[in-house]
């Protein structure tokens, strides 16, 4: 996935920092096997908590959304099952 989900104007509203900390994110992801990514994700959330990035429940919906709309089908598939981990906590 390119950057272009970054300029859909849905997003207008969300911290531009925000966003290019989740394309590093999503960079660094796009390899990783099934097994790698609850590690990754702890390790997300640590980096986010030491610079102080939130997001709200909105701002996820919002995000989420946007990807969908320039994701390949594989990539609908991971945004999904990070979704379905997000919904059971």
């Amino acid at each position: 996935m390119q950057n272009d989900w970054m300029k859909d104007e849905s997003l207008k509203n969300i911290d531009p920092y925000k966003l290019e900390f989740l394309q590093a994110l999503m960079f660094e992801s796009s390899n990783l096997k099934k097994e790698q990514m609850l590690p990754f994700l702890m390790a997300v959330m640590k980096r986010g908590q030491e610079k102080k990035v939130s997001f709200s429940d909105n701002e996820i919906d919002t995000i989420v959304s946007v990807l969908r709309k320039h994701a390949s089908p594989e990539e609908i598939g991971k945004i999904e099952k990070i979704m379905a981990m997000r919904s059971r906590k």
